[in-house]
């Protein structure tokens, strides 16, 4: 698959979390539909840190120097951690956005990058850096899945009648 393709992808996707989520009332932010699930505030700021920590600073780590560590990440720690409960969730949509263009401008700027670049990982054995970028769009992938689940349980919750005319989830 062309590097490109993946590319023009993430930045489509740019326009999608942002249409998919600019308008959230505050009720759905916040709602979970188990405790153990996270709500879209914490989908958004985990958004924004993959974007920043994990998805743009490895790719760049394994282009660069393929020899370097990885840079570490900890997603599930992040959510305690940089205390995603109490962000803003506008706030951090908005910066997730302008970090999603910040990876693009740098993704669409880079010259002859070496997509074959590994990173040898202990347990994981080799990681190119195409492996990490495509791993980036399936990433958004799957949110896209979870945001798009949890706004239609919140629905399926709330909205005082049956929705199971429109069909099984």
């Amino acid at each position: 698959m062309e590097t490109s393709f993946v590319v023009s992808q993430l930045q489509a996707n740019r326009s999608t979390f942002d249409s998919f989520l600019r308008d959230a009332p505050e009720a759905v932010q916040r709602w979970r539909p188990h405790p153990e699930h996270w709500c879209l505030l914490e989908i958004v700021c985990h958004l924004c840190d993959e974007e920043r920590d994990d998805f743009r600073a490895r790719v760049r780590s394994v282009l660069e120097d393929p020899e370097r560590p990885l840079p570490p990440i900890d997603p599930q720690g992040w959510v305690d951690e940089r205390r995603y409960l109490e962000q803003d969730f506008a706030a951090k949509l908005d910066a997730f956005l302008e970090e999603r263009k910040a990876s693009v401008r740098w993704l669409n700027g880079l010259a002859d990058p070496a997509w074959e670049n590994s990173y040898q990982h202990p347990k994981l054995g080799p990681l190119t850096a195409r492996m990490f970028l495509a791993s980036w769009l399936a990433h958004d992938y799957l949110h896209i899945r979870q945001i798009a689940k949890v706004k239609f349980l919140f629905l399926q919750a709330n909205a005082g009648v049956s929705v199971d005319y429109a069909g099984k989830w």
